[in-house]
């Protein structure tokens, strides 16, 4: 690997940046403008919302194929078509204002955007070293929330001036040229070990996959109960809504470097106890208190956590072969959106008994996860017997 000074210095880290603006912007875009697009333009129900949702879960799942196109594509490539498949999938969903529309659309940006996060995920443990890789994946998320932020200003704005249609071919737009551009990029360190082109599970990684299934779960109940929550029971309005995911993508562009430097002061270990240990409280919070302030107050603290995840993959990054990265976080990214199938009708239908029991499910998952967290002790050990 190039002896960089910095992580800044590395030209991935800038061709990432321009990748991950890219795709929050294409995503973030989608997400704030599909419901009242599928609703006031589209005229859809909420059995088929239902249905769109689960669709647009399904590409996660199958990430897994990455592996397989990268015997045809070079990865840093592969993740520049993927962004421009999310902005042609953005750009579709306003040219095909029906049902069936929707769910075409929503598959070309899922593919689009799923993909690329495993490509950006694995790019990054490959190009950075181990104390760097908790620092440039902080920086990646702190600059997605960045555009979060400045993509929910531009549609608050322009949203008075131009039809929904025309939005979704502004952003599409966009993310598509960004794509093409980071097509003429370079940034490969032919340095680099060359990675395997197949699908691998081995036993040595066994705890970064039970972590990402752990974590898959604790990210729907986050995703689709907390929000569902302070709608359905507390009666939160869209711009209340709004709010809060401006106040969280504020919060993680300051606080998501000192996550990252964190996990290099105190260990992954340590990160992982912390965030665990909370979130037991939190979840249970949200169970057991009925306050609308307190509910809103425990969704900004759950937000505050989403960056510490990033502990899972450095630490995944210590003890991995460097040939296995690439094949590795393609599983891992599936197995973490096991849950994300499954676990949203599985919960809803809890909901429909009594509304605490997927957030007691929540805080099971928590004391799950912190057990399992306290098992990167002896993989410490290991590495440092091996280094000795």
């Amino acid at each position: 690997m190039t002896p960089y000074k910095t992580y800044r210095e590395n030209p991935m880290y800038h061709f990432l940046i321009l990748l991950v603006v890219a795709s929050a912007m294409g995503f973030q875009g989608w997400r704030t403008l599909f419901n009242n697009f599928a609703v006031d333009v589209v005229g859809v129900n909420s059995v088929q919302i239902g249905m769109i949702q689960s669709v647009r879960e399904i590409p996660g799942f199958l990430t897994f194929f990455v592996v397989y196109l990268l015997l045809i594509f070079a990865e840093h490539r592969f993740a520049s078509f993927s962004v421009i498949l999310l902005g042609i999938g953005v750009f579709l969903t306003g040219l095909f204002p029906s049902f069936r529309g929707l769910l075409f659309t929503i598959v070309v940006m899922s593919v689009g955007f799923h993909f690329f996060e495993t490509c950006n995920q694995s790019l990054s443990l490959q190009y950075f070293e181990g104390n760097r890789v908790p620092q440039v994946l902080a920086k990646l998320k702190s600059f997605g929330a960045l555009t979060n932020v400045a993509v929910g200003g531009f549609i608050w704005i322009i949203s008075k001036y131009l039809e929904l249609n025309s939005i979704f071919y502004i952003i599409g737009g966009i993310v598509i040229i960004l794509g093409t551009y980071a097509l003429t990029r370079n940034p490969v360190d032919k340095n680099l070990p060359a990675q395997q082109k197949k699908l691998i599970l081995k036993k040595k990684y066994w705890l970064f996959y039970v972590l990402n299934f752990l974590s898959g779960a604790r990210r729907q109940i986050f995703v689709v109960f907390a929000v569902f929550i302070l709608v359905e029971k507390y009666h939160f309005s869209i711009g209340h809504i709004t709010t809060l995911f401006v106040i969280n993508n504020i919060i993680t562009y300051f606080l998501s470097p000192y996550v990252g430097k964190a996990i290099n002061h105190f260990g992954e270990r340590t990160m992982l106890t912390i965030e665990y240990s909370s979130l037991i409280f939190v979840f249970l919070g949200y169970a057991l208190v009925e306050n609308r302030n307190f509910a809103t107050g425990l969704y900004v603290i759950d937000n505050l956590f989403f960056s510490f995840s990033i502990a899972i993959n450095s630490f995944f990054r210590k003890y991995a072969e460097p040939r296995d990265i690439a094949p590795s976080m393609a599983v891992g990214f599936t197995i973490n959106h096991i849950s994300a199938v499954v676990l949203p009708v599985v919960g809803g239908l809890l909901w429909t008994i009594d509304w605490r029991i997927p957030f007691i499910a929540g805080a099971i998952i928590a004391i799950t996860s912190l057990s399992f967290t306290q098992y990167i002790r002896t993989y410490e050990r290991k590495l440092r017997l091996e280094q000795a």
